[in-house]
């Protein structure tokens, strides 16, 4: 009781590793029935929470709302610009609450009862930027609601290492459903071509298979329905009770459990095929949370029962059992190992939540064997019986089919390697235009990218009469900064100042570049003058307020920006609307730096912010 009631110890950002699972450091309470503002969280007394003492946070199935705490603290010398990962993407409503010293900083509410496209970060699990200030305690809060299973897994991440992390993700999640692609379209061509129904019946499994755990894993909701949040729930009851119904369909025909030589598995197995087709349609009308555990349970069974099924067959010597029940092996071992992490018999980890996948890429496999070789078992028969009649005939027959399989696999092997070549030098391709046009040091673009897309938004404000705005920024005194301090420090200042100038180019269409050597260029498509005022004011004092640390030595900075707000009169004015805002820089830096002067069309005067 005394380990269960203690507070957790906080959690220590040092940035010696990319990322930092959270479960041992969490603190959850259960809240009660009445409803319970955060103030009244945050006063609790620390023998109210519970410390989470395992690898995982799996609290099961109820209708119950947690609120979770970490405590969080930096070791680094700088700002730590970090994601907190919360990786179960079916949670329904999550309200985050991020505290620095006692005070209230950020707020996100988020899951899948709202679209997508509101997350802070565009991704399947839900993902918020975080930032540790050194020596400032941070405390995370959240409160969780969901109809689906409680689990809570968070992971903190450099945001380098979170991307770099997800790019091996979604290549192991494109080989997944490559894989099952491939079967679908072969085995539709083999059923086309032979008209055999355990094959649509096979189709129509492991089609729904992979929707299913696209489901379950936030894939499907973020690229084939972002906006359909009341689907994103239902779809997971409807694909998991479809994919046990054409399974048992599939096992039925396959393995041929028929009425008459296994009457009661026969019944057993049609049963289970109508109350999963019920299910199936009730997750069309009837809430999620009323359906998510009859089915976790209907599907173990039926699981369990096919696996029955192919045992009983290979007993009986059925020759298609054999591929079968290993097959059923490894994609039941993955469904079971699934249910019992959202039972909390087994820990949610990255074994747990990737069992499914793995195991059914390789039952898919295996499956596609044995129903090629009941095909070829089936052919060899009716060749046998007609051989004494077509001999020659058959032989004909089977040199055409074996021309005809090789061609088959020539022209997959080449497609394949043709895709895989086109796939390998696009993504060449997209690596060097990106590095081509972002700047090695400070991240921003360069300026040959800025050019090109300066002069296409001169041309658009010409074409459409709108205000385009342009922001030059200098840092004040710069080279005697780098003689004091020495290039690797001035590199420093521009890779901090380049951070603060992106904090405020927030648009899709605006667009942040080093010109050149302390020289930064802001381009603000479609932005008023008092607009861009406000966005070049904001950049100067961001960067005067930020210190960094020399040597024992607190430094700041100084900036002045030039801005010019203006229609242009040509589509080639983009000399003409630089030289205004360089001029403008130039007026700030004679009138004492450290300031913003805009240039104005009209009599071609200069309007001075002060600095605050």
């Amino acid at each position: 009781m005394a380990a269960s009631l203690a507070s957790a110890t906080p959690a220590l950002w040092d940035g010696s590793v990319d990322q930092l699972e959270l479960s041992r450091f969490v603190d959850y309470w259960q809240a009660p029935p009445e409803p319970v503002d955060f103030d009244q969280v945050v006063r609790l007394p620390s023998d109210a929470w519970t410390e989470n003492t395992s690898d995982s946070i799996s609290l099961g199935y109820g209708d119950e709302v947690y609120w979770f705490r970490v405590d969080l603290q930096s070791r680094l010398f700088r700002p730590a610009e970090l994601f907190l990962e919360i990786g179960y993407p079916v949670l329904d409503r999550i309200e985050v609450y991020t505290m620095r010293s006692g005070q209230l900083a950020d707020t996100w509410v988020l899951g899948d009862k709202y679209p997508f496209g509101e997350r802070p970060i565009r991704h399947r699990n839900f993902v918020i930027p975080l930032a540790l200030m050194p020596d400032v305690p941070t405390t995370v809060y959240l409160r969780v609601a969901t109809t689906s299973s409680m689990q809570v897994p968070l992971t903190l991440w450099t945001r380098e290492a979170f991307y770099a992390a997800e790019q091996s993700r979604t290549i192991v999640e494109g080989v997944y459903y490559g894989i099952i692609l491939a079967m679908i379209l072969y085995n539709l061509f083999v059923y086309r071509a032979v008209g055999e129904r355990s094959f649509l019946h096979y189709v129509g499994y492991i089609t729904t298979m992979p929707l299913f755990l696209a489901s379950l894993h936030g894939v499907a909701f973020q690229f084939l329905w972002p906006g359909a949040t009341w689907w994103n729930d239902q779809s997971i009851i409807v694909f998991l009770n479809l994919a046990v119904m054409f399974g048992g369909t599939f096992s039925i025909r396959f393995i041929n459990v028929t009425r008459r030589n296994h009457p009661y598995l026969n019944r057993w197995a049609v049963a289970l095929v109508m109350a999963t087709a019920l299910l199936a349609c009730a997750g069309l009308v009837v809430p999620y949370r009323y359906l998510i555990l009859p089915t976790i349970l209907v599907a173990a069974v039926g699981c369990t029962t096919m696996l029955v099924l192919s045992i009983v067959r290979w007993v009986r010597k059925d020759p298609a059992a054999r591929y079968y029940t290993f097959a059923w092996v490894f994609m039941l071992f993955g469904g079971i190992v699934l249910a019992l992490s959202k039972f909390t018999v087994l820990p949610r980890n990255v074994l747990t939540e990737n069992a499914t996948q793995v195991g059914s890429a390789l039952g898919v496999i295996l499956l596609s064997i044995a129903l090629a070789d009941r095909l070829n078992r089936d052919k060899k028969t009716a060749f046998n019986a007609q051989q004494r009649l077509i001999q020659e005939e058959r032989k004909a027959r089977l040199a055409r089919e074996k021309a005809l399989r090789v061609q088959q696999e020539a022209n997959t092997m080449l497609e394949r390697r043709v895709h895989e070549r086109t796939r390998d030098l696009e993504s060449l391709n997209e690596q060097l235009l990106k590095l081509n046009a972002t700047d090695a040091l400070t991240g921003l673009k360069n300026r040959g990218c800025f050019d090109r897309t300066f002069q296409s938004a001169v041309v658009r404000a010409y074409r459409y009469q709108e205000t385009l705005s342009l922001l030059v920024i200098d840092i004040d005194h710069f080279k005697n900064f780098n003689d004091t301090y020495g290039h690797l420090v001035g590199d420093d200042c521009l890779k901090m100042v380049a951070r603060n100038i992106r904090r405020f180019v927030t648009r899709d269409q605006d667009m942040a570049a080093r010109y050149g050597g302390e020289e930064f260029v802001v381009l603000l498509p479609d932005t008023p003058a008092d607009g861009a005022h406000k966005v070049a004011e904001r950049i100067r004092q961001e960067i005067g307020e930020t210190a960094f640390r020399v040597s024992g030595e607190m430094l700041r900075l100084t900036v002045s920006i030039g801005v010019c707000s203006i229609c242009p009169e040509r589509a080639d004015a983009t000399n003409e609307i630089f030289r205004y805002a360089d001029d403008a820089l130039y007026e700030a830096k004679g009138r004492g730096r450290n300031r913003v002067v805009a240039w104005y069309p009209t009599g071609h005067a200069m309007v001075t912010i002060a600095p605050v």
